[in-house]
């Protein structure tokens, strides 16, 4: 993967995409082949300086009784109110700390109790991005926003000066159909990899997960297929009553 890249992972429940995104900063052992960082193995790097390079996103937001800046600096003790503010914008989080008396400075309870689901998400995106990541994971953190905010997410994520390589694993295609690549898992194995559009051509697995979410595009598709198999039968009849030449014609 080159750096700066998007890196799209999709599969059914269990098929393995959290287990994936966990070899990269070494939750779980490498145990075949090799994970390299700037061509470095991942096991030759100690944990700390690794993790050090890398900000997940889990599946669970989690914010810790506090306040959003101290939150925040979770990701960087040392973080800046503009650098604070620079991955609150980034995470789409602004209005939603904006609109809490002290902003910042605003109570955040146990649990973030306080905060509806899609806005923890985006203050754990916040979290993870103030220490500016060279490797961004973000592991099905995004579920709980709607498609528009979804979007500016990824779109904001891909603007950063020096953006981060940055995956994404989720169920949803829209979330990941936009990546430079995109890894389709299917029981623990790779079932394929490609832009959407090569995956829609060429993998089952990935195709059958996409039109299950978007049934009017597996229509169109197959109206697509019906009128180029006319007009192929349409082609072999012209053929047959008078030739190439009665084709040109046609």
């Amino acid at each position: 993967m080159e750096k700066g890249q998007t890196i799209g992972v999709i599969g059914g429940t269990g098929s393995g995409k959290t287990s994936l995104v966990n070899l990269i900063p070494g939750f779980y052992p490498v145990t075949e082949g090799a994970i390299r960082l700037e061509g470095q193995d991942i096991r030759t790097i100690p944990a700390a300086r690794l993790r050090e390079r890398i900000g997940v996103v889990p599946q669970k937001a989690v914010l810790f009784k506090g306040t959003i800046r101290s939150n925040l600096q979770w990701g960087k003790p040392d973080a800046t109110d503009e650098e604070m503010w620079q991955a609150i914008d980034t995470a789409q989080a602004r209005e939603v700390v904006e609109g809490k008396p002290g902003k910042l400075d605003a109570q955040v309870s146990q649990n973030g109790k306080n905060f509806s689901g899609g806005q923890r998400q985006r203050l754990t995106i916040a979290r993870a991005l103030v220490r500016k990541p060279e490797i961004l994971i973000l592991d099905d953190s995004a579920s709980a926003l709607d498609y528009a905010t979804d979007a500016r997410l990824r779109t904001a994520l891909k603007s950063v000066e020096n953006a981060a390589t940055t995956f994404i694993v989720s169920q949803r295609a829209s979330s990941i159909r936009h990546s430079d690549q995109i890894i389709v898992l299917d029981d623990g194995e790779i079932a394929g990899i490609g832009t959407h559009d090569e995956l829609l051509e060429g993998c089952g697995v990935y195709r059958e997960i996409y039109y299950s979410q978007y049934p009017e595009e597996r229509l169109k598709a197959a109206k697509e297929a019906a009128q180029g198999l006319q007009i192929v039968k349409k082609v072999q009849v012209l053929q047959e009553e008078g030739g190439e030449d009665n084709v040109a014609d046609r």
